[in-house]
């Protein structure tokens, strides 16, 4: 089984991704699964068009999201991407769309075609809070979702996505006013580890 694990670098101001550094962490293999790894920039666009070459040229299996969402308490599966994008700040590129549909004339979502509810009874097996999502808000990480899913089905591809959204690290979390809540980043890799088993057996 091929998986391929994306993640985005830092944005808004912070000096690191958890989804960066977990991704970072990830051996190439795991069970009976390799792991292709691909870092995307936090911009709109761009991230979406790299992952969208990226599925057509590997086909992998699965396909596996990471992204950071601070101020979440765990780990959130995320269940749909809406046609949405409504950016409260500019992405690395300095794309700010407001009230524009990322797929003009697409479907109005699509829903994860990962086993989301296994993800999450695999992490809380594993001892880690998680639970389902059902906004990944209007940013690019909701972007990317929507997108790969898109392409996916006009591709007809057999690839099955998700995504799943990470809180701060401490370190982040101690900048913050009042501090957020947050996970050591060897639960995180604990975690996306845990979703990556579940995934192949799901």
């Amino acid at each position: 089984m091929r998986i391929l694990v994306t993640a985005f670098d830092p944005f808004g101001g912070e000096g690191r991704n958890p989804a960066q550094l977990v991704l970072e962490a990830l051996p190439p293999g795991l069970g009976g699964a390799a792991l292709a790894k691909l870092l995307l920039p936090t911009a709109f666009h761009l991230s979406a068009q790299l992952l969208e070459e990226a599925l057509a040229n590997r086909l992998p299996d699965a396909l596996l999201m990471l992204g950071q969402a601070g101020g979440r308490a765990g780990i959130a599966v995320e269940v749909v991407g809406i046609n949405l994008a409504d950016a409260d700040i500019p992405g690395n590129l300095g794309q700010q769309p407001r009230d524009a549909p990322l797929v003009t004339g697409g479907p109005a979502a699509y829903f994860a075609s990962l086993p989301v509810r296994a993800l999450v009874a695999s992490l809380r097996d594993a001892g880690l809070p998680a639970s389902l999502s059902y906004s990944a808000g209007t940013f690019v990480c909701n972007q990317l979702i929507y997108r790969a899913l898109h392409f996916i089905r006009l591709q007809n591809l057999p690839t099955r996505a998700g995504f799943i959204h990470l809180p701060y690290l401490p370190e982040q979390a101690a900048q913050k006013n009042p501090p957020a809540p947050s996970m050591a980043l060897a639960d995180q890799v604990k975690a996306v580890k845990a979703a990556l088993t579940a995934i192949q057996t799901g």
